[in-house]
């Protein structure tokens, strides 16, 4: 029995497969780092960071790495200082997050900016919130 196809407009048998009927798309599985992102915990984690770090690029603040515009609050991201992949359970401990601007977020996965120093900062925002 002929039909109209939905797909392409024309007449043909239904079981007739005329190549414009799209493909689902099939879901990846996802990694360890984006269930983590996905959590409620995460969420609330980041958004305490960045209250904690007044919504600024502490990268920015302190002038260093080829800063351009020293107080950056746009495109402000939490950065794991020590990586999902390395280690999931320091991924809510303050003294391994850091707010920082896009720019710089980079510079911190790629190593430009050493993780010693990422600590120290870290380090230093927990030390100023604790007063």
């Amino acid at each position: 029995m002929k039909k109209s196809c939905k797909h392409c407009g024309r007449y043909h048998d239904h079981k007739f497969d005329c190549g414009m009927k799209p493909v689902k798309k099939q879901y990846k599985e996802l990694s360890i780092a984006d269930r983590f992102r996905n959590t409620k915990a995460w969420r609330m984690k980041s958004k305490e960071i960045r209250q904690r770090d007044k919504g600024l690029c502490q990268i920015c603040i302190r002038n260093l790495y080829n800063t351009l515009v020293q107080y950056n609050f746009d495109n402000v991201h939490v950065h794991h200082i020590i990586p999902l992949q390395e280690d999931t359970s320091k991924g809510l401990d303050n003294n391994y997050l850091l707010s920082v601007c896009r720019y710089h977020h980079v510079m911190c996965d790629d190593g430009t900016i050493p993780r010693s120093e990422q600590l120290v900062i870290a380090a230093e925002q927990e030390d100023k919130n604790t007063y």
